[in-house]
Protein backbone atom coordinates (compact mmCIF):
# COMPACT_ATOMS: atom_id res chain seq x y z
CA UNK A 1 0.00 0.00 0.00
CA UNK A 2 1.30 3.13 -1.18
CA UNK A 3 1.75 6.06 1.70
CA UNK A 4 -0.06 9.12 0.11
CA UNK A 5 0.41 12.88 1.14
CA UNK A 6 -3.43 13.04 2.70
CA UNK A 7 -2.96 9.87 4.56
CA UNK A 8 0.49 11.19 6.16
CA UNK A 9 -1.62 14.94 6.42
CA UNK A 10 -4.55 12.60 8.19
CA UNK A 11 -1.92 11.21 10.94
CA UNK A 12 -1.04 14.58 11.25
CA UNK A 13 -3.87 15.78 12.54
CA UNK A 14 -4.14 12.56 14.76
CA UNK A 15 -1.56 13.82 16.29
CA UNK A 16 -2.86 16.89 16.62
CA UNK A 17 -5.70 16.49 18.29
CA UNK A 18 -4.32 13.96 20.99
CA UNK A 19 -1.53 16.95 21.97
CA UNK A 20 -5.03 19.06 22.51
CA UNK A 21 -7.06 16.34 24.52
CA UNK A 22 -3.40 15.81 26.12
CA UNK A 23 -3.41 19.89 26.69
CA UNK A 24 -6.69 19.84 28.00
CA UNK A 25 -6.56 17.24 31.05
CA UNK A 26 -3.18 18.74 31.73
CA UNK A 27 -4.87 22.26 32.07
CA UNK A 28 -7.10 20.57 34.18
CA UNK A 29 -4.15 19.16 36.80
CA UNK A 30 -1.94 22.13 36.35
CA UNK A 31 -4.81 24.77 37.97
CA UNK A 32 -4.88 22.40 41.00
CA UNK A 33 -0.98 22.69 41.02
CA UNK A 34 -0.40 19.06 41.11
CA UNK A 35 2.91 17.63 39.53
CA UNK A 36 1.88 16.43 36.17
CA UNK A 37 0.52 19.54 34.02
CA UNK A 38 0.12 20.14 30.62
CA UNK A 39 3.76 19.41 29.15
CA UNK A 40 3.47 16.29 30.53
CA UNK A 41 0.10 14.80 29.60
CA UNK A 42 0.30 16.60 26.31
CA UNK A 43 3.46 15.02 25.07
CA UNK A 44 2.26 11.17 26.94
CA UNK A 45 -0.76 11.78 24.51
CA UNK A 46 0.88 13.16 21.73
CA UNK A 47 3.72 10.08 21.86
CA UNK A 48 0.76 7.42 22.16
CA UNK A 49 -0.51 8.45 19.21
CA UNK A 50 2.68 8.68 17.97
CA UNK A 51 3.51 5.08 18.56
CA UNK A 52 -0.23 3.34 17.42
CA UNK A 53 0.12 5.05 14.48
CA UNK A 54 3.71 3.15 13.86
CA UNK A 55 2.22 -0.02 15.30
CA UNK A 56 -0.84 0.18 12.88
CA UNK A 57 1.19 1.37 9.54
CA UNK A 58 4.86 1.74 10.18
CA UNK A 59 5.72 -1.60 8.42
CA UNK A 60 2.91 -1.50 5.71
CA UNK A 61 5.89 -2.00 3.10
CA UNK A 62 6.63 -5.41 4.55
CA UNK A 63 3.48 -6.59 5.46
CA UNK A 64 2.49 -8.61 1.79
CA UNK A 65 5.82 -10.25 1.98
CA UNK A 66 5.13 -14.01 2.57
CA UNK A 67 6.06 -15.25 5.55
CA UNK A 68 5.80 -12.15 7.38
CA UNK A 69 2.80 -11.57 9.78
CA UNK A 70 2.41 -8.62 12.24
CA UNK A 71 0.19 -8.11 15.82
CA UNK A 72 -0.24 -4.42 15.83
CA UNK A 73 -1.95 -4.61 19.19
CA UNK A 74 1.61 -5.69 21.05
CA UNK A 75 2.68 -1.91 20.72
CA UNK A 76 -0.88 -0.84 22.44
CA UNK A 77 0.11 -3.32 25.16
CA UNK A 78 3.72 -2.21 25.35
CA UNK A 79 2.54 1.62 26.34
CA UNK A 80 -0.34 0.66 29.04
CA UNK A 81 2.40 -0.98 30.71
CA UNK A 82 5.02 1.33 29.79
CA UNK A 83 2.93 4.17 31.22
CA UNK A 84 2.69 2.47 34.74
CA UNK A 85 5.74 3.30 35.81
CA UNK A 86 5.56 7.07 34.64
CA UNK A 87 2.52 6.57 36.46
CA UNK A 88 4.51 5.21 39.71
CA UNK A 89 6.81 8.19 40.13
CA UNK A 90 3.84 10.26 40.58
CA UNK A 91 2.80 8.54 43.64
CA UNK A 92 4.06 9.20 46.86
CA UNK A 93 3.37 7.86 50.65
CA UNK A 94 3.79 10.12 53.68
CA UNK A 95 2.53 9.68 57.46
CA UNK A 96 0.41 7.12 55.98
CA UNK A 97 -1.15 9.59 53.52
CA UNK A 98 -0.84 8.67 49.38
CA UNK A 99 -0.84 11.35 47.59
CA UNK A 100 -0.76 10.94 43.77
CA UNK A 101 -2.63 8.69 42.79
CA UNK A 102 -5.56 10.83 40.45
CA UNK A 103 -2.58 12.51 38.72
CA UNK A 104 -1.08 8.71 37.85
CA UNK A 105 -4.07 7.34 36.81
CA UNK A 106 -4.64 10.80 34.88
CA UNK A 107 -1.13 9.76 33.05
CA UNK A 108 -2.67 6.43 32.07
CA UNK A 109 -5.91 7.74 30.98
CA UNK A 110 -3.97 10.17 29.00
CA UNK A 111 -2.01 7.42 27.04
CA UNK A 112 -5.38 5.80 26.47
CA UNK A 113 -7.25 8.69 24.79
CA UNK A 114 -3.71 9.06 22.53
CA UNK A 115 -3.54 5.78 21.41
CA UNK A 116 -7.73 5.97 20.81
CA UNK A 117 -7.25 8.66 18.21
CA UNK A 118 -3.98 7.60 17.00
CA UNK A 119 -5.69 4.53 15.84
CA UNK A 120 -8.48 6.85 13.82
CA UNK A 121 -11.34 6.84 16.81
CA UNK A 122 -11.93 10.42 16.76
CA UNK A 123 -15.24 10.20 18.59
CA UNK A 124 -14.66 8.26 21.56
CA UNK A 125 -11.06 9.53 22.26
CA UNK A 126 -12.28 12.89 22.51
CA UNK A 127 -15.48 12.50 24.18
CA UNK A 128 -13.28 10.27 27.31
CA UNK A 129 -11.48 13.44 27.64
CA UNK A 130 -14.73 15.71 27.92
CA UNK A 131 -15.52 12.88 30.59
CA UNK A 132 -12.38 13.35 32.39
CA UNK A 133 -12.52 16.57 32.46
CA UNK A 134 -16.42 16.83 33.81
CA UNK A 135 -15.76 14.29 36.17
CA UNK A 136 -12.49 16.08 37.40
CA UNK A 137 -14.55 19.35 37.71
CA UNK A 138 -17.86 17.24 39.55
CA UNK A 139 -15.42 15.61 42.20
CA UNK A 140 -13.56 18.44 42.95
CA UNK A 141 -16.78 20.49 43.88
CA UNK A 142 -17.92 20.42 47.60
CA UNK A 143 -20.71 18.87 47.52
CA UNK A 144 -21.99 16.90 50.18
CA UNK A 145 -23.00 14.29 48.78
CA UNK A 146 -19.74 12.81 47.19
CA UNK A 147 -17.42 14.25 50.22
CA UNK A 148 -15.77 11.27 51.92
CA UNK A 149 -14.61 10.54 55.42
CA UNK A 150 -10.69 12.10 55.80
CA UNK A 151 -7.60 11.31 57.96
CA UNK A 152 -5.49 13.22 59.46
CA UNK A 153 -2.08 12.63 61.76
CA UNK A 154 -1.72 14.43 64.80
CA UNK A 155 1.20 14.44 67.27
CA UNK A 156 0.69 15.32 71.15
CA UNK A 157 2.65 16.21 74.41
CA UNK A 158 0.10 15.54 77.28
CA UNK A 159 1.67 15.94 80.72
CA UNK A 160 0.37 12.50 82.12
CA UNK A 161 -2.12 9.25 81.40
CA UNK A 162 -5.14 11.08 82.84
CA UNK A 163 -4.82 13.47 79.59
CA UNK A 164 -4.80 10.60 77.28
CA UNK A 165 -7.87 9.26 78.57
CA UNK A 166 -9.64 12.44 78.78
CA UNK A 167 -8.49 12.91 74.64
CA UNK A 168 -10.14 9.68 73.98
CA UNK A 169 -13.19 10.12 75.72
CA UNK A 170 -13.14 13.63 73.66
CA UNK A 171 -12.54 11.78 70.29
CA UNK A 172 -15.56 9.52 71.16
CA UNK A 173 -17.98 12.04 71.80
CA UNK A 174 -16.97 14.15 68.66
CA UNK A 175 -17.17 10.70 66.73
CA UNK A 176 -13.31 10.94 65.69
CA UNK A 177 -12.01 7.25 64.86
CA UNK A 178 -8.45 6.65 66.33
CA UNK A 179 -6.96 4.33 63.14
CA UNK A 180 -3.82 4.20 65.44
CA UNK A 181 -2.51 5.16 68.64
CA UNK A 182 1.25 5.40 69.73
CA UNK A 183 2.32 6.55 73.34
CA UNK A 184 6.05 7.41 74.25
CA UNK A 185 6.92 8.28 77.49
CA UNK A 186 9.90 11.36 77.45
CA UNK A 187 12.53 11.88 79.79
CA UNK A 188 10.78 14.80 81.44
CA UNK A 189 7.76 12.14 82.20
CA UNK A 190 5.60 13.95 79.64
CA UNK A 191 3.73 11.53 76.76
CA UNK A 192 4.63 12.11 73.61
CA UNK A 193 1.03 10.23 71.39
CA UNK A 194 1.47 10.02 67.98
CA UNK A 195 -2.51 9.66 66.56
CA UNK A 196 -3.60 8.83 62.66
CA UNK A 197 -7.59 9.72 63.20
CA UNK A 198 -10.37 9.28 60.74
CA UNK A 199 -12.97 12.37 60.64
CA UNK A 200 -16.37 12.38 59.98
CA UNK A 201 -17.19 13.62 56.81
CA UNK A 202 -17.58 17.77 56.53
CA UNK A 203 -15.17 17.63 59.69
CA UNK A 204 -12.59 20.19 59.88
CA UNK A 205 -9.11 19.97 61.04
CA UNK A 206 -9.60 23.40 63.01
CA UNK A 207 -12.71 21.74 64.40
CA UNK A 208 -10.54 19.11 65.95
CA UNK A 209 -7.96 21.72 67.10
CA UNK A 210 -10.15 23.75 68.54
CA UNK A 211 -11.44 20.97 70.15
CA UNK A 212 -8.19 19.77 71.36
CA UNK A 213 -7.29 23.30 72.93
CA UNK A 214 -10.33 22.24 75.72
CA UNK A 215 -7.80 19.72 77.10
CA UNK A 216 -5.59 21.19 79.95
CA UNK A 217 -3.33 17.95 79.99
CA UNK A 218 -2.23 18.75 75.82
CA UNK A 219 0.99 20.63 76.00
CA UNK A 220 1.34 21.09 72.27
CA UNK A 221 -0.35 20.31 68.84
CA UNK A 222 1.61 19.24 66.10
CA UNK A 223 0.00 18.14 62.52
Amino acid sequence: MQITFLTQMDWLIRLILAGICGYAIGYERNSRSKNAGIRTHLIVALSAALMIIVSKYGFMDIISTHGVSLDPSRIAAQIVSGIGFLGAGMIFVHNQSVNGLTTAAGIWATSGIGMAIGSGLYFIGIVATLLILLFQIILHQNYRWIKSATSDHLILQLENLEGLQLLQNQLKDDQVKILSLKVEKKSNNCLRVDLYLKLPKNYEITSILNLLETNGKIKSIEY
